[in-house]
């Protein structure tokens, strides 16, 4: 795609997707909408005035592209949805030998909405969800946003855009970077997080996401628990309030409020514990403040149950599960799955998680994401092709001594030329 093309076509997109209050929406040019900053230098880029952000070509969408897709089948129950279709299982299984309990993956193809096809392999087998997890920080956010302002979505946003937090502790230590830019000096820097980094909670939940920042998560799931327990006052709660919250404890009581508020949204969404469940945030930080309760799981079955009322609306409502669909939406960069070349021109709503450990006495070749202990790689994505086409994948790994992304990205070509060959 060229840069004139670029910017012909975000010139569209802010003059035909524009809000009756003047705002426009993310992803790229949502900056007045949202407040987060990574999206001003984005749409700056796009119009010549900064140095170009080379993205996929699938990644120009505009507000009126992103949409979801099962509204017709809101009413479905999801074992009703979930159902094999032979001819698609038959493709699949010749993908994915069954004899290589390595692999798990859930595959829905939802080109047809009132013609579903299915297939799975190793389904409800357990892994451990690395960054996967941060699906459920951002459920719980939106959770706890409709508690306070249950029948006015506007304010919820307003909340998301105005509300600026301290990172604190809480986003020590990680090694992922956040982009920071300075919309007065247009300068744009990546860095770890720091613990004197204040943002909205737009932005902290576009790090998380984007950029699967760690701190960034912890920072969202804190104020899903802090909207929990303060309720219609959180608003205007101070930084102080919330310090004095996790001063006086007890701890016991925190922790078992910070999984309440992750695990109860994934319960009413029919998703079982052993199915999902995030027992431990994502920093070291936050220790001090909340503990580790019951470990952290997730199956490729409990995975694509949540993408199905994602795009069913299901996911608290129309309006916030359209939101999470847009925090989904790669305009940073594509990694591991969605950086199959089939994929480029396909809008990609992802979210990618890894954990290894590596033991060095064994006397084995392993390594960063080449762990010989433990090694997983998963893979969730919502991939929108332009002739129509649309399908969601879970995909969990777990290979032991190997960087399991070159078989993501191989499988995710495969699986999408599996998928395509129906038309």
């Amino acid at each position: 795609m060229t840069k004139t093309i670029k910017l012909i076509l975000l010139a569209i997109c802010c003059m035909a997707f524009t809000v009756p209050t003047g705002h426009t929406i993310y992803p790229i040019d949502g900056y007045s909408y949202s407040g987060i900053r990574r999206l001003k230098h984005l749409q700056l880029a796009m119009f010549g005035d900064l140095p170009e952000v080379k993205l996929p070509a699938g990644a120009y969408k505009g507000i009126n592209d992103i949409q979801l897709n099962l509204l017709s089948r809101k009413q479905a129950a999801t074992q009703d949805v979930l159902v094999e279709n032979v001819a698609l299982q038959k493709k699949i299984d010749a993908l994915f030998p069954r004899l290589d309990k390595s692999y798990s993956v859930t595959i829905l193809d939802i080109t047809k909405p009132d013609s579903l096809r299915y297939a799975q392999q190793n389904e409800t087998r357990g892994y451990q969800p690395g960054s996967v997890g941060k699906l459920v920080v951002v459920t719980a956010l939106f959770t706890q946003l409709a508690k306070i302002y249950p029948n006015d979505y506007d304010k919820r946003v307003a909340l998301l855009k105005t509300k600026m937090v301290k990172g604190g502790n809480w986003v020590l230590t990680d090694e992922h970077t956040i982009p920071v830019f300075d919309i007065n000096t247009n300068k744009l820097i990546k860095r770890q997080a720091a613990a004197s980094d204040v943002f909205s909670i737009f932005e902290w939940a576009d790090h998380m996401l984007s950029v699967s920042n760690n701190g960034a998560a912890s920072v969202v799931w804190r104020e899903a628990l802090l909207m929990a327990a303060f309720g219609d006052k959180y608003p205007t709660m101070t930084q102080e309030d919330a310090d004095a919250y996790f001063a006086k404890g007890p701890k016991n009581e925190i922790t078992d409020l910070a999984i309440e508020v992750v695990h109860q949204p994934l319960r009413n969404l029919g998703i079982t514990e052993d199915e999902w469940r995030l027992g431990t945030f994502f920093t070291r930080g936050v220790n001090p403040y909340v503990g580790s309760k019951g470990g952290s799981i997730g199956s490729p079955l409990g995975l694509m149950k949540w993408m199905v009322q994602l795009e069913q609306g299901k996911i608290v409502d129309e309006k916030s599960s359209l939101e999470i669909k847009r925090l989904m939406y790669m305009t940073d960069r594509r990694i591991r799955y969605a950086q199959a070349p089939e994929l480029r021109d396909a809008a990609v709503y992802f979210k990618s998680g890894s954990l290894y450990k590596c033991d060095k006495t064994k006397g084995e070749t392993c390594g960063k994401y080449k762990g010989n202990v433990y090694n997983y790689m998963n893979s969730v994505a919502i991939v929108e092709h332009t002739d129509g086409t649309k399908y969601m994948v879970c995909l969990m790994t777990n290979v032991l001594r190997k960087n399991s992304a070159g078989d993501h990205l191989a499988l995710a070509s495969r699986i999408d030329q599996t998928i395509r060959s129906f038309k």
